[in-house]
C-alpha cells in the first residue's frame, strides 16, 4: 500500500481478531483506511500484510467493561488526531439449547456482550463521530431478529435488542448527522453458526464472513443514496426476501413462516 497517511478515514472496530471483523478490517486497510481493531483476543492475522506504520492498530477490549471502552478509544484516536469516522460495533457472542438448559452464568454472558457491550460502543464512540463530518455506525445484528428463533432464544433476543437500539440511535444520532446501520444476515461460516440450531439444519450455512463484510464495507466506505437511507441491511437474497416478507406480514404469519423454515 503506497498511500500516505494524511487524513486518512478511520475505523474502530469490536471484536476483529476474526470472523466478520476480521474480514470487514481487511477490507478497510485495502481501501487505506486507518483501522482499530480491539478485542478480548490477540489480533494475530495481520503480521503477512503490506501495511504502512500505524495504519493498523491493534489492542483489548472487554466490550462489557465500561473503562475498556473509555482507555481503547483514547488509545485508538490519539493515533487519528481524534478523529473517528466510523465505528463497526461488531463483537458478538451466541449460546444454543433450549431456554431451561442454558447455563443462568452464560445467560448473563451473552446479554452484558451483545446488549450492554453494543450499548456502551455507542456510548463511547459518540463524542468522536459527533465531531467528525459523515461519520457513521454500523451494528452486528442478525436475521433471527425477525422473528425469535428457538433454540437459540437468549440470542435472538438480543439482536431485536440491536435492532431496536439501531432504530433509536438513527433518531437520536440526526440531529449529530451521524448515520446508524445494522447489518441482519443470515448464517455465516463464524464461530457463531457453531450451534445446535434446528435454523443451521434447515437453512445452511451459505454465506462467508467474507460476504458480510462486502455489504459493511459499502456502507462505511461508498454508499449508494438508497443505502444511506435503510437502516437495516441484509446480506443475501434469502434474508432479504424474509425480511421483506416479515415487514409486510402479520405476527400470525411470520410466526407460521418461522415454523416451516425452523421447526
Amino acid at each position: 500500500m503506497e498511500k500516505t497517511l494524511n487524513r486518512k478515514k478511520s475505523i474502530f472496530i469490536s471484536g476483529g481478531a476474526s470472523g466478520i471483523g476480521m474480514e470487514t478490517a481487511k477490507r478497510m486497510l485495502e481501501n487505506g483506511w486507518v483501522v482499530g481493531v480491539y478485542d478480548v483476543a490477540e489480533t494475530e492475522w495481520h503480521h503477512d500484510l503490506d501495511l504502512e506504520e500505524g495504519q493498523l492498530i491493534t489492542g483489548r477490549l472487554d466490550v462489557r467493561k465500561w473503562d475498556d471502552w473509555e482507555n481503547a478509544l483514547k488509545d485508538f484516536t490519539s493515533h487519528t488526531g481524534g478523529q473517528l469516522d466510523a465505528f463497526f460495533n461488531n463483537a458478538g457472542v451466541i449460546i444454543d439449547g433450549p431456554i431451561h438448559e442454558q447455563d443462568p452464568d452464560r445467560i448473563q454472558w451473552i446479554i452484558d456482550i451483545n446488549c450492554i457491550g453494543v450499548t456502551y460502543g455507542a456510548r463511547a464512540c459518540h463524542p468522536y463521530l459527533k465531531r467528525t463530518k459523515g461519520s457513521v455506525m454500523v451494528s452486528m445484528g442478525s436475521a433471527s431478529a425477525i422473528y425469535g428463533q428457538p433454540e437459540i432464544s437468549t440470542y435472538s433476543a438480543s439482536k431485536f435488542y440491536v435492532k431496536g437500539f439501531t432504530e433509536a440511535m438513527s433518531l437520536e444520532w440526526a440531529k449529530d448527522k451521524i448515520r446508524v446501520h445494522d447489518l441482519a444476515p443470515l448464517w455465516a461460516k463464524t464461530k457463531v453458526s457453531e450451534v445446535n440450531a434446528r435454523s443451521v439444519r434447515t437453512l445452511g450455512v451459505r454465506l462467508e464472513a467474507a460476504d458480510v463484510a462486502e455489504v459493511a464495507q459499502k456502507i462505511f466506505d461508498d454508499p449508494s443514496f438508497y443505502q444511506k437511507l435503510m437502516v437495516h441491511h441484509g446480506v443475501s437474497v434469502p434474508d432479504k426476501i424474509l425480511k421483506g416478507l416479515a415487514d409486510f406480514s402479520p405476527d400470525i404469519l411470520k410466526r407460521a413462516m418461522t415454523k416451516i423454515l425452523v421447526g
